[in-house]
């Protein structure tokens, strides 16, 4: 890895020193995190690059070869894979999906019952269609959300257990037999949306939605790092996995040298599935930061991308007027959302430093990224503790980041 001088990029060295020791005195010495990577770009270059803590309980430090699951920041992954093919002209952003995946023709819209009854649905008054499912408006949820007899019936059912008995496929044909919370369109509620969007990639691709990434993203922009499941002579570079149990504060979730991530999984996730390293994901931000193209390697066009990191809620809202969710990876205020990323509509409502048109996400376990055209600012930021709504960890770093500004 190469690292820049910060003073060449408009950076103040000092002042990204602040961010070190945020992460180590507040965050890692404290406990509260196992550990923390920061990547900071700007243009190509990498202006700052910091690891703090161990990769493993009592083991070595991290450091850049180090692994992390990526969860929910595979979702980006998905949609440019998705947006590749409607560059091919086999699928368009208003194709109703059940085109493309027939088990959902018949879903209905909820309208009672649930628990121990059956279900009582109506006609929805709009066809889902691929927009809803890159922008979070299907009416689809999350057994995590914990809000309805819809989520209640995924957590009963295990339809997202990427260890469970479904693959892609019976994942569809499950989510077939449930209802909406919502006609497609009418509201915002974060869910399995881009699973289903992974499963029309594969359907449409005619092959397993991991040999796609790797094919059409990972080795055109050298992301030898990023897979579904980790490689055994990779191993030893995933980092354990901890998660915050009531009472017990931080616990052991998943243990790197005995990950569930190094056999493949049952359901390849599109929603969350990934592991990667924040170099390769950084080369992921380059590529969507210079218009689709890296090094020569082109996935996607300037247009799509510009496409893509546009507020495609209905209406120009926003997400505090149209989100129905209990959770997600962002904050409502000034956020709309494109085809695939929160994108920042109005800076003084979201209260942070940014720009208009900046775009990012994070994931479950408290990973995070975040790419900002107007600034030619990257940031990636690996951890591995959830859920990921804990510490205003998000917030503090990219105000850092940009009071680093020269």
């Amino acid at each position: 890895m190469e690292l820049a001088r910060p003073e060449d990029h408009g950076f103040d060295r000092d002042r990204l020193a602040r961010i070190d020791r945020l992460l180590d005195e507040r965050y890692v010495a404290s406990g509260k995190l196992p550990h923390a990577q920061i990547l900071i770009g700007r243009d190509d270059a990498i202006v700052h690059f910091n690891s703090i803590g161990a990769a493993r309980e009592g083991g070595q430090a991290v450091d850049e070869a180090s692994l992390f699951r990526i969860a929910s920041m595979t979702k980006p992954v998905t949609s440019i894979a998705f947006m590749q093919l409607v560059e091919q002209g086999l699928v368009a952003l208003d194709t109703p999906v059940h085109h493309v995946l027939p088990e959902l023709a018949a879903v209905g819209v909820y309208n009672g019952g649930g628990g121990d009854a059956p279900f009582v649905t109506r006609a929805p008054a709009e066809p889902m269609r691929m927009l809803d499912l890159l922008r979070h408006t299907s009416g689809l949820t999350y057994s995590f959300q914990n809000r309805s007899n819809i989520d209640l019936a995924y957590r009963r059912d295990r339809i997202e257990s990427w260890h469970g008995n479904l693959d892609l496929d019976g994942f569809v044909a499950a989510l077939g037999a449930l209802p909406l919370e919502f006609t497609p369109g009418e509201a915002w509620n974060y869910s399995v949306s881009t699973d289903v969007l992974g499963a029309v990639v594969q359907r449409l691709a005619g092959k397993p939605l991991g040999d796609v990434f790797r094919e059409r993203i990972f080795a055109p922009l050298g992301m030898e790092d990023t897979f579904f499941h980790v490689p055994a002579d990779k191993l030893h570079r995933l980092t354990d996995c901890y998660t915050l149990a009531p009472g017990k504060g931080r616990v052991m979730y998943d243990r790197g040298a005995e990950s569930a991530w190094a056999n493949p999984p049952k359901l390849q996730s599109g929603g969350g599935g990934l592991v990667s390293s924040a170099l390769d994901y950084h080369r992921f931000c380059r590529m969507c930061l210079n218009g689709g193209v890296l090094d020569g390697a082109r996935i996607v066009s300037r247009k799509t991308i510009e496409l893509m990191t546009l507020n495609h809620l209905p209406g120009g809202s926003d997400l505090a007027t149209m989100s129905r969710s209990l959770f997600s990876e962002t904050a409502n205020a000034g956020t709309g959302f494109g085809l695939g990323f929160a994108v920042t509509q109005d800076v003084a409502k979201s209260m942070i430093p940014g720009s208009v048109g900046e775009y990012y996400w994070g994931g479950m376990f408290s990973t995070a990224f975040f790419i900002d055209p107007v600034e030619r600012i990257t940031m990636v930021f690996m951890t591995q503790v959830s859920p990921s709504n804990v510490y205003p960890i998000r917030r503090e770093l990219k105000t850092l980041i940009y009071s680093a500004l020269a």
